[in-house]
This record gives structure tokens, C-alpha cells and sequence, in this order.
């Protein structure tokens, strides 16, 4: 149910993103960013500022992103659920196109219906004594209440586009969007509470012992402030938690036989 394939996710971001795929293969991904990425990714604000006061076009840069563990020894980034890479781009999605509405492209004389799909990407974040993140994409049938899972994957074999064709129109959704997402989100839920949580039994241990040795080192001195202050550090460290985000999502209008 998890997008575990991050070599497809980035294939497809970047794609989607008009940036050139230089190199593909084995989980190793090569890039040819354009301007918009290299000023969106790549830090270099001094650089295009130069180059647009002389009056040239600049040279974008490329990125070699690796996502198969047996490659991590050739040049370029490690990516991986966590990688500062990884999370730049989740926070690039969610700060700049968080919600979209999108039509599948239909080449048709005939009238067509096309039916409304709530699709939501979703982001699972394990805190304790390690961290972990896991993505989610689902979507949801806004008419009949088909659920589908790893739909970004679904999606990426259609053509998208922002207008709807001609001769086509849609259906009106029978499921509310904020009934839909509960749905969504019970998904997830119900995902989370059949886990096996051991990580979480294992950072409340490690927090109780944490806590029992710093007592201990301020021997039986009544609690202080910086005692106090050492064990909340301790506690935000350890104390485990789960949380849910969505990191974007959209409308999508598909043929019936789409997916």
C-alpha cells in the first residue's frame, strides 16, 4: 500500500516537472533539471540572479539520485524515506501543489462521462527511538466508493490534462470530499492499529531507563529545574508517537474503464 518504489515516484515527479530523464536504470536516476527545479531544489538564488542580470539563460544543473541499495557506491545522492533529498521534494509538493483537478484526455466524437476520483497522497511519520516515514497514495470512487491503493502508480499510465475534452462531461460526485477523506483516513488507521508496534514498547524502555540513570546522576537531590528540563529532552527523544499528514492530493475525472 506504500509507495515503495521510489525510483518510479521520482520518475515520474521530475517527468511531471518537464525535466529531462538523462538515465534510468537499476534504480539509478539520472536528471536533467530545468530552470524552474534548479531555482526550486537547488539553493544557487545568487547564481540565477547573476545570470539573469547579464542577460543569459543559465546552464540547470543535474542530479543523479539513487535509490537501489546495491548502486549507493556510484556518485550521486542516496535517496531513501528520510533523505533530506526526499524530504525536500515532499515539502516542494505540499508547499506549491498540494491540491490539483486534472481530466484524463479522451479522444472521442461521442459523448463520454467521466467520473470523479478523490486521490490523496499521505504521509505516515513514526517517531521513537528511531524515525521512519512511510507514503501512501489512495483513491476513492467519489460515485460507487471503490477504494484504489498505490494510485499515483495507476495514474502514471494515463494522459492528464487540465481541461476537459471535448465531447466529454462529468458526473457529479455522490460522496462529500470531507466524507471520502475519513474514509481514506480510516484506511490508514485501521493500517497503523494492525501493525506490530515493538519499536514503540522498545522507546519507552529506552526512555525509562534514560530517566532512571539521570535521577540516578542527580543522585537524591530533589528535582531541579534542569532535571526537569532533561527529562522532557528525553521524553519529546523517546516518547513515541504517530502521525498522519497529507502531503497533497486532488480531484481526478476518469473513465469508467480507466483503471
Amino acid at each position: 500500500m506504500a509507495i515503495t518504489n521510489l525510483n518510479s515516484f521520482l520518475c515520474d515527479y521530475f517527468s511531471a516537472k518537464n525535466c529531462g530523464i538523462i538515465h534510468n536504470n537499476e534504480g539509478v536516476l539520472k536528471i536533467q533539471l530545468n530552470e524552474q527545479m534548479d531555482r526550486e531544489l537547488m539553493n544557487r538564488p545568487f547564481y540565477w540572479h547573476y545570470i539573469k542580470k547579464i542577460g543569459r539563460d543559465g546552464d540547470p544543473m543535474q542530479l543523479t539520485m539513487i535509490t537501489n541499495p546495491q548502486k549507493r557506491d556510484i556518485p550521486g545522492e542516496w535517496i531513501h524515506f528520510g533523505s533530506p533529498r526526499l524530504q525536500q521534494i515532499m515539502n516542494n509538493l505540499k508547499s506549491n501543489e498540494r491540491f490539483t483537478k486534472l481530466f484524463q484526455k479522451v479522444n472521442t466524437t461521442n459523448k463520454v462521462p467521466l467520473y470523479p476520483w478523490l486521490v490523496t497522497n499521505i504521509k505516515v511519520s513514526y517517531q521513537g527511538q528511531h524515525k521512519k516515514d512511510e507514503v501512501f497514495s489512495i483513491g476513492l470512487h467519489l460515485v460507487n466508493g471503490r477504494m484504489k491503493l498505490d494510485m499515483m502508480t495507476e495514474l502514471g499510465e494515463l494522459q492528464l490534462q487540465t481541461k476537459i475534452s471535448d465531447f466529454c462531461f462529468t458526473i457529479s460526485p455522490i460522496i462529500k470530499l470531507r466524507s471520502g477523506y475519513l474514509r481514506i483516513e480510516d484506511v490508514i488507521t485501521n493500517y497503523i492499529y494492525n501493525q506490530e508496534h515493538q519499536w514503540a514498547e522498545r522507546s519507552l524502555e529506552i526512555l525509562d531507563e534514560e530517566i532512571r540513570t539521570l535521577k540516578h546522576f542527580y543522585e537524591e537531590e530533589t528535582e531541579t529545574e534542569q532535571m526537569k528540563n532533561e527529562i522532557d529532552e528525553l521524553t519529546k527523544r523517546y516518547d513515541p508517537k504517530i502521525t498522519i499528514s497529507m502531503i497533497n492530493g486532488g480531484i481526478f475525472y476518469l473513465k469508467e474503464d480507466a483503471l
